[in-house]
């Protein structure tokens, strides 16, 4: 949820964070995966699982393999973006359950180049910034532009991509513009993507879909997180298993297909029929009737 997320960035050493998910081109330790999504494969932001992964990463990562996912997207916990492992063992124990690690989300303040060529290191795809939060300013999004574009310079070094992860504050009106539109607009498509994060531009009153033909190709990754139909106040409440929400996923998926998305990224933030890993297995199940 909207809030938790920042909260938690907050503890885990950041007030902005980034993740990894795009198309390799340079040489690295590991060959490199295809930068386009395999048929019918998806993945999820092990963010979902952030209640039981800590205690036992490589059980949790053996759980959802098991339901179907192919890619995960991590984030950068108290263990790191790979758990406790080095990148290569942690590449190596996801060979193992047929599981790629395509993104993470990461703090992009501290140490990024270094973040940046372990991604690459081992055949990730992308990092993204998951929070920058909202502003008093439309200035300060201008600023996270060029900040993104220094950060995609970096990834592009190491052969891997650069992407921003909205919430709900980037569709929200600041002095009659829309931060989203000062973003992509102030980012260079050869360096920065974006991944969109479809339940807080619903949360924000706003077409998904309209957005993704407007900015064609530049939405190379999504996260598939379906949004109560009776939301409540609190929006991070309002997470709910895929196909028990309000968003028409079959209609969304196509039109995000259609204009350039490559990445699928189950996740959801609240459960409201049981644990974390229950609702994880219900969506994988879900994406399974996707023709991705």
């Amino acid at each position: 949820m909207q809030y938790s997320r920042r909260h938690f960035i907050k503890i885990t050493g950041g007030t902005t964070a980034g993740l990894a998910l795009g198309s390799l081109t340079g040489t690295s330790l590991f060959a490199c995966g295809n930068a386009n999504n395999a048929a019918g494969e998806f993945g999820i932001q092990l963010y979902t699982l952030r209640d039981v992964l800590p205690a036992d990463p490589k059980g949790i990562l053996k759980q959802l393999a098991s339901f179907g996912y192919k890619q995960i997207e991590s984030y950068e916990g108290a263990q790191g973006m790979f758990w406790g492992m080095s990148p290569a063992d942690f590449k190596k124990y996801l060979d193992d359950l047929g599981l790629r690690i395509v993104s993470s989300h990461c703090d992009t303040s501290k140490d990024f180049e270094k973040k940046a060529a372990d991604a690459a290191a081992i055949g990730m795809n992308y990092l993204v910034c998951p929070w920058k939060g909202p502003q008093k300013s439309i200035d300060d999004f201008k600023r996270f532009a060029e900040e993104f574009n220094q950060k995609g310079e970096i990834c592009k070094k190491n052969g891997i991509r650069f992407a921003y992860h909205n919430h709900a504050y980037s569709f929200q009106t600041l002095e009659g513009q829309l931060p989203q539109d000062v973003m992509m607009n102030g980012t260079d498509p050869s360096l920065v993507d974006f991944e969109m994060d479809i339940y807080w531009v619903v949360a924000a009153g706003m077409d998904a879909e309209a957005w993704l033909r407007k900015y064609r190709n530049r939405f190379r990754l999504c996260h598939v997180k379906d949004r109560s139909t009776r939301p409540v106040e609190d929006d991070g409440k309002n997470s709910v298993d895929l196909g028990t929400g309000s968003i028409n996923w079959k209609k969304m998926l196509d039109t995000a297909k259609e204009n350039g998305m490559q990445y699928f990224i189950v996740e959801q933030e609240a459960y409201p029929n049981g644990s974390s890993l229950e609702a994880a297995k219900t969506d994988a199940a879900y994406m399974k009737t996707m023709n991705l």
